[in-house]
């Protein structure tokens, strides 16, 4: 396993480390830089489980690898969070709208939801369905993720359009 430098920005502070460049995003975040938020689920892309943000757009992780990111900029649930430890308002939307059952998918559903809305804030009813459509929940159900997304979007000050 060759080992190269990774030159990146992560969570808003950029980082340059030696890892290798074939391992997969979602363990190399996991396992190189604790970032214990992105989980694995399917690990073929399917369930969104290890969404992050890269370059501003939701990804799945596990079909990404390490030297990908070289460049560039990630953002995970650990970078939603506010410095002092206060939730996002998004994350806060999703705890309001009882989003959160077990908790596996959400940080995944955070992410997705962070990445449209700093896109489109105006996002309708419709956007945010079609941007969710890449995660799976088991628990909840989709109405109450939705109308999370729907608060976050309105206290963003981003009504639908």
């Amino acid at each position: 396993m060759e080992q190269i430098r990774i030159n990146f920005n992560l969570n808003g502070h950029d980082v340059s480390v030696m890892a290798d460049p074939n391992k997969r995003l979602v363990d190399f975040l996991r396992e190189d830089m604790g970032l214990t938020s992105v989980k694995e689920g399917c690990g073929e892309g399917e369930c969104g489980a290890c969404t992050v943000i890269y370059n501003g757009n939701a990804v799945t992780s596990c079909l990404m690898l390490a030297g990908q990111v070289d460049g560039g900029s990630v953002i995970t649930l650990e970078g939603v969070t506010k410095e002092d430890g206060t939730l996002d308002v998004i994350q806060q939307a999703f705890v309001d709208a009882g989003a959160v059952q077990c908790g596996y998918c959400t940080p995944g559903m955070v992410l997705s939801a962070k990445a449209l809305l700093d896109k489109n804030p105006h996002a309708t009813k419709a956007e945010i369905q079609r941007a969710m459509s890449g995660n799976l929940c088991r628990c909840t159900g989709y109405t109450k993720i939705v109308k999370a997304v729907e608060m976050a979007r309105d206290a963003k000050g981003g009504t639908e359009a």
